[in-house]
């Protein structure tokens, strides 16, 4: 059974900081391209930061010196460190996991996390 678990999501001022998590279960990790998602009401859901399995990370340019994505395979989890958060990131954050098959990169999957709400409010 497939799984991404989401945590970390809730309340903060703006200014502050949260840490999101999201560990997996159900495929491998190390193999898998993660992301994390992001879809504010009455918004298209975007793409807010990758890390692939060789380490590459690419950002949202509303996020990029503020945002870090990081994964640890040992623990099957990514991580998203948010820091000067603003009210234009509030949003429900969802984490993603896709593997592409060598030599053609034909995509194998594309699982997502049921999300957590994250609200940045005074």
């Amino acid at each position: 059974q497939v799984q991404l678990v989401e945590s970390g999501g809730g309340l903060v001022q703006p200014g502050g900081s949260l840490r999101l998590s999201c560990t997996a279960s159900g495929f491998t990790f190390s193999s898998s391209d993660m992301s994390w998602y992001r879809q504010a009401p009455g918004k298209e859901r975007e793409l807010v930061a990758i890390i692939t399995t060789g380490g590459s990370t690419n950002y949202a340019g509303s996020v990029k010196g503020r945002f870090t994505i990081s994964r640890d395979n040992a623990r099957n989890t990514v991580y998203l460190q948010m820091n000067s958060l603003k009210a234009e990131d509030t949003a429900v954050y969802y984490c993603n996991a896709k593997r592409f098959q060598a030599p053609l990169f034909r995509q194998l999957y594309d699982y997502w996390g049921q999300g957590t709400q994250v609200t940045v409010s005074s």
